[in-house]
């Protein structure tokens, strides 16, 4: 049996129809900040249990209850999710947090440091310069987390 996260950030706004068709197969959602509007917030919670944090661009009135930061479990692994890397609040080794999500950089990335996997789903949004359209899946299944990086286009 396996679970499927869809990980995406810095949305700005924007919810593409590819990214969709990806996270409605997915059994949750993270959300890495700048969701950028209170629409794509609402469609991600019909998908699946959706997490969020903040980004640099969510001031709005419906972000208020939105943490900047934030540990959660799922399918009884542990995910420090922050929108930038910079402003973390603690320490994910001492955490003991599997995987640690981001955003901010619109630069996909994906790495293991001992332990914990750290990705970075790049921007699903809006293009920004040459950065590519991405975002991210984590597959759960008895050996572990199975993290990788989906090009959108």
């Amino acid at each position: 049996m396996s679970f499927t996260i869809g990980i995406i950030s810095d949305t700005h706004g924007l919810l593409r129809p590819e990214a969709v068709q990806i996270l409605e197969k997915c059994d949750a959602i993270i959300h890495a900040g700048d969701i950028g509007s209170e629409e794509i917030f609402i469609t991600l919670k019909s998908m699946a249990p959706t997490y969020v944090v903040r980004g640099n661009v969510d001031w709005e009135p419906w972000t208020i209850n939105i943490p900047f930061n934030d540990v959660v479990e799922i399918a009884g692994h542990f995910f420090y999710i922050t929108h930038n890397l910079d402003n973390m609040d603690l320490d994910p080794a001492a955490a003991k947090v599997d995987a640690v999500i981001s955003g901010h950089s619109h630069k996909p990335d994906l790495f293991k440091n001992g332990k914990i996997f750290y990705m970075n789903p790049g921007s699903a949004g809006p293009r920004r310069f040459t950065k590519p359209v991405s975002m991210g899946k984590i597959v759960i299944d008895d050996e572990g987390l199975h993290p990788r990086i989906i090009y959108l286009s």
